[in-house]
């Protein structure tokens, strides 16, 4: 029998460090094998920390929202108290802060634009929270509480600070902001500050692309399980351009010019948490319907909040869809050391010449951004015009021409 040392796992060796989140056991309760124990958020991803072995948790070191490191002791199990003998949890109803005078429901309540936020994503019952802020205000703790006595809840961070301005019911929230969004904004600057970023642009007719969908959609889902979306043309069309001029899929290393033998995929989606740009490792090995199960498996993963450091390691050129939220056009920011990042966007009809006549052609906008400080604008505008190509021919992809 022993105490068991409960300890931050490795991180990668690009997190330094990370925040503890949230503890889903306190002091004196039984504890099991493998038992989440508690939430740890990087700059990529949210680990779950599980329990060393059986026994009660004897010592909490690190508090919600401490900042910890590799290997650092935050908590002691002593495995010589069975778990059956562990103090009781305290009823969850205990932990449930009674009304003040003044609160009252959701829908009369002014709701913070946070509490607001945290409702929408985690789909709450609005009707049944209880605002205890000042003038019936619910707060983002309020929603806490709500989801501390749904079991059908997820886990929330540590309650943020909030500040509210009572002064003709201009209200502002301040939360801290998570390591990850404030990690995404760091590098951000440091790209833009670290590169001569410029934007090139041209435009696709995705005919051939949702014509190819419409006749084979059906029987490729039933064939793979999986819906036959635009995105494994748009990662086809790129790896045909990389391999053209691998120059996009080379990077910066001090003075020197690493060009990768390999295709490592980037793309980007939106989580929860923030932007998150998964991998698709060795993605000019995969077919069509593995490029589309990964982006679908990755996808659910980053929603769910269970992206492993694996899935965001790494990676020689990025893809950015905004036009999943409509986007028509835009200039994506490169994901540092990559050297360069393609933006697609909404397909819509538009007029366009065809042999001299006006046709309506489903049309899509795409810009490739690019580090001019490794990449020509010669290379940039060819390899954007061979995705365009590629796309408006897709049979290319078949043919490997």
């Amino acid at each position: 029998m022993a105490i068991l040392e409960v300890k931050v796992p490795q991180l990668s060796e690009s997190v330094s460090e990370a925040t503890l989140l949230e503890w889903h056991k306190k002091v004196g309760e039984g504890v099991r094998l493998d038992e989440n124990l508690v939430d740890i958020e990087t700059d990529k991803v949210v680990l779950e920390l599980p329990c060393p072995g059986n026994g009660v948790l004897a010592e909490v070191l690190k508090e919600n929202g401490a900042t910890v490191h590799s290997g650092e002791v935050i908590a002691r199990v002593d495995d010589s108290v069975a778990v059956a003998d562990a103090a009781p949890a305290e009823p969850v109803a205990s932990q449930v802060a009674q009304p003040v005078e003044e609160a009252q429901a959701y829908p009369s309540g002014i709701v913070m634009p946070a509490a607001k936020a945290m409702i929408a994503e985690n789909n709450l019952n609005a009707e049944a929270i209880t605002g205890t802020g000042k003038g019936g205000r619910v707060t983002v703790q309020d929603v806490q509480r709500e989801m501390a006595v749904s079991p059908a809840s997820s886990p929330v961070p540590a309650a943020p600070v909030v500040l509210a301005d009572d002064v003709g019911n201009r209200i502002e929230d301040r939360v801290p902001m998570s390591r990850l969004r404030a990690r995404v904004a760091q590098r951000l600057i440091e790209s833009q500050q670290a590169t001569a970023s410029v934007t090139t642009f041209n435009e696709v007719c995705m005919k051939q692309v949702l014509d190819m969908r419409k006749q084979h959609g059906e029987a490729f889902e039933k064939e793979h399980g999986v819906r036959l979306g635009i995105m494994s043309f748009f990662v086809k069309a790129v790896i045909a351009a990389l391999k053209r001029y691998p120059i996009l899929n080379a990077s910066i290393d001090g003075s020197d010019i690493v060009y990768h033998g390999y295709y490592d995929i980037g793309i980007a989606v939106s989580s929860p948490r923030g932007l998150v740009v998964p991998i698709l490792h060795d993605a000019d090995l995969m077919t069509v319907a593995e490029i589309e199960k990964a982006i679908h498996d990755l996808s659910v993963k980053a929603q769910e909040n269970r992206l492993t450091i694996a899935d965001l390691t790494g990676g020689t050129f990025s893809i950015s869809n905004g036009g999943v939220f409509g986007s028509m056009l835009s200039t994506p920011i490169i994901n540092p050391p990559q050297s360069a990042i393609l933006g697609i966007h909404a397909t819509k009809e538009r007029p366009v010449v065809e042999n001299g006549e006006i046709v309506i052609r489903p049309m899509n906008y795409l810009a490739l951004s690019y580090d001019h400080r490794l990449i020509d604008g010669r290379e940039a505008v060819l390899a954007l015009r061979t995705i365009k190509e590629t796309l408006e021919d897709p049979a290319k992809l078949l043919l490997d021409i």
